[in-house]
């Protein structure tokens, strides 16, 4: 019998459809579960009748394969993941690969990727994006890890991928130790800004301008014909036009409260830890858990006094500032995502190719959209660009939104609509654009309650000095200066 081509262990929605994905494209797939009872299920259920082997134990499944043996672990992150590689570390030879596509934290990865390379074997941690759909008709792939292990699953990732239309696959080496599982990870930061930006827009709509869910389904109907062009502004529009089988508007029956699985935040610590600016995402992270209030938020709703949050604004005109407002807030969040990643590759030593990533957000991933081809061309014009804002494109483009940008959020906030991560976004802008920044009172602030010393303008940079505010002080500062 013939050997599988790679297998795939855990059977929830990610990896059968992967497994079913790999399947279509040509290749030989075994499978494994911890509850074997879901392996007999898949084969004689989605899987029937097709290249797809069901294994019900590792030593079974290690067998199963062709060297070098690729494994790729669809399980939850954390401990399962650990667990799983030294439960088969025993059975492969030097040279095998293990996987792991879940969406683990990028310093385990740079863990992982170090134990089982001291073992012999290689470890590509991966991520994936698209959800259900994209697992089985084409995700993008971010990989990183044993960069020896690349030739090895190039050939499957990159068929099995989303591809552009003009046939790049959205897949590419990302680097080494955990730069996959960062750029996924980044990733899902933008994604949870994209997501709170269109939703502020949703309640600007909804409350302001006391539009139908059928009006803002064609208004975002529309915006997908634009700039916009995207997965998000798709399913939202899909999203404002379903009914129920009774007729209902299904988004009016969901309570009002967010969830997530916590890859917004640890962006947002990441930057943090970098000293990064992710304003953005952070306030979308932020808004989740403000979300979740619901019992307090309601009790607040009684106490605390609102203003009328009608407007009247000529609707049109209106909307169209909107949608720049959106557009320009985008470009920030994106912005600020590339600034973390640039940061991170000096900080862990990555050779991350920022048009390569853009590429392979282009199609398969949660933030597709036609915007990000603009992305790919600003770092191929200019590999060593600090910042997405200073490409003519984008500088261009936020200088045609800014003052619709400025009207919308002044609006909001005299009706008080909170707008979280759009308002950090053009507080961003601001601060970026700035030349002079206030922060010379506060390092005054700093010294002066806790000697932390000050750099002078008519001095050279670095060199630090500390003033006795209040004569009571003393000459002794502090003995390193943050900037």
């Amino acid at each position: 019998m013939s050997k599988s081509d790679i297998a795939v262990v855990g059977l929830a929605v990610m990896g059968e459809n992967l497994i079913l994905n790999m399947e279509s494209k040509g290749f030989r797939v075994s499978c494994f579960n911890r509850t074997v009872s879901k392996v007999d299920n898949f084969v004689n259920g989605r899987a029937k009748g097709k290249n797809i082997v069901g294994c019900h134990s590792v030593e079974e499944l290690v067998a199963s394969l062709s060297t070098p043996r690729k494994i790729m672990l669809m399980v939850k992150a954390g401990a399962p993941v650990d667990a799983f590689i030294d439960q088969v570390l025993p059975h492969l030879e030097d040279g095998d690969i293990i996987i792991d596509g879940g969406n683990s934290h990028f310093p385990d990865t740079i863990r992982r990727v170090e134990y089982v390379e001291s073992k012999g074997k290689l470890f590509v941690g991966t991520g994936v994006s698209g959800g259900e759909e994209g697992a089985l008709t084409g995700p993008s792939i971010m990989p990183g890890g044993s960069t020896k292990a690349w030739e090895a699953v190039a050939p499957i990732f990159q068929k099995i991928s989303a591809h552009t239309e003009s046939g790049e696959p959205c897949c590419e080496w990302v680097g080494q130790g955990g730069a996959g599982h960062f750029v996924k990870m980044v990733h899902n930061g933008i994604e949870y800004g994209d997501m709170q930006l269109i939703c502020e827009c949703y309640q600007i709509m909804r409350s302001s301008l006391g539009m139908s869910n059928q009006e803002m389904h064609d208004v975002f109907a529309e915006w997908n014909k634009t700039e916009l062009d995207s997965y998000l502004i798709e399913i939202t529009r899909d999203i404002l036009g379903y009914k129920d089988e009774k007729g209902r508007e299904v988004v009016d029956l969901i309570l009002d409260t967010a969830g997530q699985k916590g890859t917004g935040k640890w962006t947002g610590i990441e930057a943090l830890n970098l000293g990064q600016p992710l304003t953005l995402i952070a306030e979308s992270v932020f808004a989740r858990c403000l979300s979740a209030l619901k019992d307090e938020r309601v009790e607040a709703s009684k106490i605390l006094p609102a203003v009328d949050s009608k407007i009247e604004v000529d609707k049109a005109a209106f909307l169209e500032d909107l949608r720049q407002a959106l557009y320009a807030s985008k470009i920030v969040s994106y912005a600020q995502g590339y600034q973390l990643m640039r940061e991170a590759a000096k900080e862990y030593g990555w050779d991350l190719n920022y048009g390569g990533i853009a590429l392979m957000w282009r199609g398969g991933c949660i933030i597709r959209s036609a915007f990000l081809g603009k992305i790919k061309d600003a770092f191929e014009s200019n590999p060593e660009l600090n910042n997405l804002l200073l490409d003519p494109f984008f500088t261009d483009a936020i200088t045609q939104a800014q003052d619709g940008w400025r009207r919308v959020l002044s609006t909001a906030i005299k009706a008080g609509i909170p707008t979280p991560s759009m308002s950090a976004a053009i507080s961003y802008y601001d601060g970026y654009r700035s030349e002079r920044l206030p922060a010379n009172l506060l390092q005054a602030q700093r010294d002066y309650f806790g000697a932390h010393t000050y750099q002078r303008v008519d001095k050279p940079r670095g060199e630090t000095f500390h003033t006795n505010w209040t004569g009571k002080g003393g000459s002794t500062s502090a003995s390193t200066y943050d900037a």
